[in-house]
């Protein structure tokens, strides 16, 4: 009989080729839609509260990654995300720092896709007329009442949604006495990321735009490259690079 381990491993594997294999449709447009904006100078924005700010910060200051990407985040790590208005107030304060833009895309990770802070930001983004990402698992949204005024919830809201294919509750592998471990939403939401920035990449390449990947600090004279590949983006990007 397969340890707790080998199941995870065998499932999330799974997991990863179906979910790569369900979504390519929604990455091959949303690597049109998302280069188009990156060649004329935008930037990609992400937001995930709680542990989805983890997944969030995948592409972020990357190395192999775009440069043009941006995180909101909650300082409070989740604890307030179910205040109503709560999210609001972090998507206006990021707008005045950062600048949210019509045309631009947001990236909006929830698991359960139920919380206000991920909605508020998604629908403030709709307002500013940016295209809407959500990174969820639609089964779990499927199971849960949202927990916002509006009655919706991400996938809802959202241009386009990209679904992590995972179960109610996350975890994959059921033990003995009927528990069940084993999270899977990180390890495919990561691979959904760094997909999408992928396809964008592929589309700049084929249009004839050259993609801004940033260099591993730790090579030669890649701080350098990286400052100057940011340069363009100076007050929009979260992360300040080296």
């Amino acid at each position: 009989m397969p340890s707790p381990a080998e199941t995870y491993f065998a499932s999330a594997t799974a997991l990863l080729a179906r979910a790569r294999e369900q979504n390519l449709p929604t990455l091959q447009k949303l690597g049109e839609v998302v280069g188009r904006s990156v060649a004329a100078g935008g930037v990609i924005h992400t937001f995930g509260s709680g542990h989805s700010e983890i997944i969030s910060r995948e592409i972020i200051g990357r190395a192999g990654g775009l440069v043009c990407v941006s995180g909101l985040y909650d300082t409070t790590g989740g604890f307030v995300e179910n205040l109503v208005g709560y999210g609001t107030k972090l998507a206006e304060r990021y707008d005045r720092a950062h600048g949210l833009r019509a045309g631009e895309t947001i990236i909006v990770i929830s698991n359960s896709g139920k919380n206000s802070s991920p909605l508020e930001v998604a629908l403030y983004a709709r307002q500013k007329q940016m295209n809407v990402v959500a990174l969820t698992s639609v089964a779990m949204a499927r199971t849960v009442a949202t927990v916002h005024p509006g009655g919706k919830k991400l996938h809802e809201i959202a241009d386009f949604t990209l679904d992590n294919g995972g179960p109610a509750g996350d975890a994959i592998v059921e033990l003995d006495g009927g528990a069940r471990a084993g999270p899977v939403s990180t390890i495919v939401g990561v691979m959904l990321l760094n997909l999408l920035s992928l396809e964008v990449t592929g589309w700049l390449q084929a249009h004839g735009h050259a993609p801004p990947i940033l260099r591993s600090q730790n090579l030669p004279d890649a701080i350098e490259y990286n400052r100057e590949l940011a340069r363009k983006y100076q007050g929009r990007l979260s992360r300040q690079l080296a």
